[in-house]
């Protein structure tokens, strides 16, 4: 096994009973500073973040987003090959939460590029309040858009659950004679009898009349 680049390390805090498998309790920070990088990972060990990871360019910090999910990614411009705001603008448009720290004389240039993606952007010199609120703000907006990926799986799985309860009710139609009312009559009753869901039954009449 190859040896992990000096300049990016994983930092894990000693907390009983971590899960290290939640991307909320994780975060990558991308500063070309080791000094700077440190000073931001201690304030979000303050947080609650039990898996650090710090890159320091914009490369080290593409392999790990290649393999390792983060709850957050703080990115410390300038980096030393490529824009920050660039960084900032591939992980965000892939859904990861962004924050993005800019000298004052940047902070709308930033601003204005990056709004569109939701990417927070603070001016430094910063102090740890206007830190954990930036924060706050970034695990807020994760935590609506985990409910909404959620529930658009759950809408997925409705729908495929239908089209197979659909199939099933156009075979009984065809090869039963049945009305499309007497077939989800049937359907609804073998589920309540055999207490089992609508798709399980569906599947089991479609693996029967058509196996």
């Amino acid at each position: 096994m190859s040896a992990e680049p000096e300049a990016l390390k994983e930092i894990s805090s000693t907390v009983s009973g971590s899960d290290f498998s939640d991307v909320g309790s994780s975060a990558l920070i991308v500063c070309r500073s080791a000094t700077g990088a440190e000073t931001i990972a201690g304030l979000l060990k303050q947080l609650g973040f039990d898996k650090i990871t710090i890159a320091r360019t914009a490369a080290e910090a593409k392999s790990v987003c290649a393999v390792t999910p983060f709850g957050l990614c703080i990115i410390s411009d300038p980096l030393p090959d490529i824009a920050a705001d660039a960084l900032a603008w591939e992980i965000a448009s892939h859904g990861g939460e962004v924050i993005v720290i800019v000298a004052d004389a940047r902070f709308e240039e930033f601003s204005d590029s990056l709004s569109e993606l939701g990417v927070i952007v603070i001016s430094k010199p910063f102090n740890a309040s206007i830190f954990r609120s930036a924060v706050r703000l970034a695990e807020s907006s994760r935590k609506r858009v985990s409910i909404v990926q959620r529930e658009n799986e759950r809408l997925k799985q409705n729908l495929e659950d239908i089209k197979v309860i659909n199939r099933a009710k156009l075979l009984l139609v065809s090869r039963l004679s049945m009305s499309e009312p007497e077939a989800h009559k049937y359907i609804e009753k073998q589920a309540m009898t055999l207490r089992r869901t609508r798709r399980a039954v569906a599947e089991g009449i479609l693996k029967a009349h058509e196996g």
